[in-house]
């Protein structure tokens, strides 16, 4: 929990989704990146250069966009960076509830709440523009604070 001497500024609803579309934009092109250097050599070997081979291809490519997103976010937020680059641009970090930097377990957490966040109609992260220490639903879950640097 916070100790009495010390005092947070909470990063807000808008400043943390710019963070967010700036970090999809970076998923984005790592996931193209991924996928034409994968995908594309597979589709030709395979002889799967259709139409066929769409839905196949289109759940291989949810799984690894899942992964990708997972691992970015939970290995960048638990460095010693605390951020993302969409955070570290907007400089901004995450944090346990007493300030420390959080484990990549915790992270993953937090991500995984980030799923359930948007599953119940966005209300999880809504609830960021309407709490005291600006957190959603996932930040709760993980027990995480998302400061201004």
């Amino acid at each position: 929990m916070e100790t009495e001497n010390t005092t947070f500024s909470y990063a807000g609803f808008w400043k943390r989704f710019a963070a967010f579309i700036i970090d999809m934009f970076i998923v984005s092109i790592g996931g193209f990146i991924i996928g034409f250097i994968f995908g594309v050599p597979y589709d030709v070997l395979t002889g799967k250069a259709e139409f066929a081979g769409f839905a196949e291809d289109y759940i291989l490519s949810f799984i690894l966009s899942f992964l990708l997103v997972w691992i970015y976010q939970a290995v960048m937020e638990s460095s010693s960076k605390q951020a993302t680059l969409g955070k570290m641009a907007l400089g901004i970090i995450v944090t346990d509830l007493s300030g420390k930097r959080v484990s990549f377990g915790k992270a993953s957490g937090r991500y995984f709440g980030q799923i359930l966040s948007g599953f119940i109609l966005g209300i999880g992260f809504l609830m960021i523009a309407f709490t005291a220490r600006k957190q959603g639903l996932h930040d709760k879950m993980a027990g995480c604070l998302v400061v201004n640097k």
